[in-house]
């Protein structure tokens, strides 16, 4: 049986915001994946069904790799459409925040939603929130924000309401955040939440393959290539680094998306027990992180790459050359595991 989780005095607020207004906007992060696509699109569909008037707004395109999903034709993207994204947003009497913790996440989306005096609502499951939110729920354990978001439908009593297109959704993003349950996954719950969604025939096996097991001729050359070429281990600090720079992206017909997935191969090695991925993008090096165990990549990803994320999976942003976050990456193993054994802490934070 699913346990309520969120305390009542929350779920009756929240009840109470929902209850008092018509238009609602939904917000993600930037370079959403599919738990904040996921997540969004199934709270904004369980909406509409209320007879809200509800929009998703994203800071940028979604990649490709999740274009199956219902009703993602739907989403308002600011960059490509930023009168319509603008007015979503000011024009709100209510917004969502999910699946991020600071609204530096949602990049310029953020003094808009600031902007507006309306209530906002958090829905996340990453560490350490901000206290820009009027309504928090915010759960680090949870596996991911659709998990959360279903919890959230389940105590607002609107189950009744996921219908298939939002079962899809919701699994979805349980299905990325989690690697195919292969991580993130030790509560007995979450697999009682993924029968509740498949008895509405959402076809687990074809969502699996649509977000996880589907590329295209030019993703698979990349990641084929990234392997191959760009894969360094580091034995001593049992450690995998891949790096690619801007102009190995272009050779490969790079999309967003292409990478995805690709910081989770060298933990297959015996013996790494933490994965780095190094991506140049136009503004910064996107950073990746995984490890297995107890080894906390979130605390490295919030310590040096204004970043954060969860113990096994998190990511971050560094602002310079490739050579210099190869080499801060370098000095961190050294702190970490140090010839003589004696932890020092002088590292450099990365400069904004």
């Amino acid at each position: 049986m699913i346990q309520p989780i969120i305390e009542q005095r929350v779920i009756e607020r929240l009840q109470r915001l929902i209850n008092g207004v018509k238009s609602i906007a939904i917000t993600c992060h930037l370079s959403p994946d599919g738990d904040a696509i996921g997540s969004s699109l199934a709270l904004c569909h369980v909406l509409r069904r209320l007879g809200k008037d509800a929009d998703v707004v994203t800071p940028d395109m979604i990649p490709r790799t999740l274009l199956f999903l219902p009703e993602v034709k739907s989403i308002v993207t600011f960059t490509q459409n930023e009168p319509r994204a603008r007015k979503v947003i000011e024009t709100a009497q209510l917004i969502f925040c999910l699946d991020f913790n600071t609204l530096q996440r949602i990049d310029k989306l953020a003094p808009l939603v600031m902007g507006n005096p309306c209530p906002k609502v958090l829905v996340d499951h990453h560490t350490d929130p901000d206290q820009d939110f009027d309504l928090m729920i915010s759960f680090p354990e949870a596996s991911s924000t659709c998990e959360l978001v279903f919890r959230v439908l389940m105590q607002l009593q609107l189950l009744r309401l996921v219908d298939r297109w939002a079962a899809q959704c919701l699994l979805t993003g349980m299905i990325t955040d989690t690697g195919n349950f292969s991580y993130n996954c030790e509560n007995p719950e979450l697999y009682e939440i993924q029968a509740a969604l498949m008895r509405r025939k959402v076809g687990r096996q074809w969502l699996y393959n649509m977000s996880m097991n589907t590329f295209s001729a030019d993703c698979l050359r990349l990641q084929g290539y990234a392997l191959d070429q760009k894969m360094k281990i580091y034995e001593r600090q049992h450690m995998a680094l891949i790096t690619l720079d801007a102009e190995e992206l272009k050779r490969y017909n790079y999309k967003r998306g292409d990478t995805e997935g690709i910081v989770n191969k060298p933990l297959a090695i015996p013996g790494v027990e933490w994965s780095v991925f190094l991506r140049e993008d136009a503004e910064c090096i996107k950073v990746s992180c995984r490890s297995l165990g107890d080894f906390a990549v979130n605390d490295i990803c919030t310590k040096y790459f204004n970043g954060g994320g969860h113990l096994n999976a998190a990511g971050g942003d560094f602002y310079g050359t490739m050579e210099q976050a190869v080499q801060l990456f370098e000095q961190i193993m050294e702190v970490l595991y140090p010839e003589n054994d004696i932890q020092t802490d002088n590292l450099p934070k990365n400069e904004i």
